[in-house]
């Protein structure tokens, strides 16, 4: 069975080396939409993959972190991401390019590890992250898969300890340490109730 939730966030960046002028030399944003899809064969007491109400913990806080602010590329030219730093408190700053593919990378190798460190304690058995799609727009998307976000070779690497977010935005999570234990595969416990 796969379970979906949505979520939102508004988001600036450039996507270097692109294409669409529009789109890799000038600052722009994006209304985006990300869809986590989860699967099990088992459903836990409450006869459910994994309840939503958690996925409104850990993962939605690390997708809203995305959220008002501005991502950038590590490779880009350092003068602009001085400049984009200096003048906004909410910045993430990404060893990829900014693109709807990556993000959607991105935001399955957090998931992902988010699950790993989950202690699970209601009985939910075999939780795996499905895909993860991200809306760029209205009428474009990227789904990503298990094979896509550990293409490294094909598509780029992606470690986790290569994802910087901004001081502000860490300030604003209700586990300061939220990061940190997911980059230690500490593990995550839930409420008792949320």
């Amino acid at each position: 069975m796969i379970i979906r939730k949505l979520f939102k966030f508004e988001n600036a960046h450039i996507v270097r080396n692109c294409t669409s002028r529009r789109c890799s030399r000038s600052i722009h944003g994006h209304s985006y939409k990300v869809e986590v899809k989860l699967s099990s064969n088992f459903l836990d007491r409450g006869q459910m993959v994994y309840d939503f109400g958690l996925m409104k913990l850990t993962i939605k806080e690390l997708i809203d972190s995305f959220d008002h602010a501005i991502t950038l590329w590590r490779e880009d030219d350092p003068e602009y991401i001085n400049w984009a730093k200096k003048f906004s408190e909410r910045w993430i700053e990404l060893p990829v390019n900014p693109s709807a593919e990556q993000f959607s990378r991105v935001f399955f190798l957090m998931i992902d590890r988010i699950l790993e460190c989950m202690e699970f304690r209601n009985e939910e058995k075999e939780v795996q992250l499905y895909s993860v799609v991200v809306h760029e727009t209205d009428t474009g998307y990227a789904e990503c898969f298990r094979e896509d976000a550990y293409n490294f070779e094909g598509m780029g690497e992606i470690r986790l300890e290569d994802i910087v977010f901004s001081e502000r935005i860490k300030e604003e999570w209700n586990d300061k340490r939220l990061w940190n234990k997911l980059l230690k595969k500490e593990k995550i416990t839930p409420p008792d109730e949320v």
